[in-house]
């Protein structure tokens, strides 16, 4: 990462309907060596999508809560729909995988083995999005925390700015 990289990176995160050629022009750099640069960044595994960013509280889910679940590691008959090889925390990846409502899973280390973020349309529809959760046999325990304002959503163009630094 260079200066340069991280102005691209800048310019397409603030504008990302901006074009090769316009990002070229106010870079002051050649088409080329906006798109190759792009190019780059896309290999090197450092953009990894070009999507829009959706609001889960627009789509109409606008409580988010971050659950802790504790799992068995000798589960040894997958849900339908699951790899029959996985067992632990690839079978509950899978599982959780499937529920629209849960937006992204970690393993972790400390009183739990997975971390999950999950949204619902209310504290009552939580319940939902939870039970569902819990339907995996390997599921033995879980905390739920409900988010009430976010202070720092998440982000990664100060960590690239880091990057460029180094």
């Amino acid at each position: 990462m260079d200066d340069l990289d991280v102005r691209l990176i800048d310019l397409f995160s603030n504008e990302p309907r901006i074009g090769v050629l316009e990002a070229s022009r106010r870079l002051g750099v050649a088409r080329g060596t906006v798109q190759a640069r792009l190019d780059k960044l896309v290999e090197r595994g450092v953009v990894t999508g070009w999507g829009p960013d959706l609001s889960p509280a627009a789509l109409g889910y606008p409580v988010t809560a971050f659950l802790t679940l504790e799992i068995r590691q000798d589960v040894g008959t997958p849900d339908a729909g699951e790899d029959p090889g996985a067992s632990g925390h690839d079978l509950v990846g899978e599982h959780l995988a499937r529920i629209p409502e849960v937006l992204e899973v970690h393993t972790i280390t400390g009183a739990g083995d997975l971390f999950a973020r999950v949204v619902a349309g209310s504290n009552a529809d939580l319940q939902r999005v939870i039970d569902r959760v819990l339907a995996h046999p390997a599921i033995t325990r879980s905390s739920t925390v409900i988010a009430l304002a976010t202070q720092v959503g998440y982000r990664t163009l100060p960590l690239a700015r880091a990057a460029a630094g180094r």
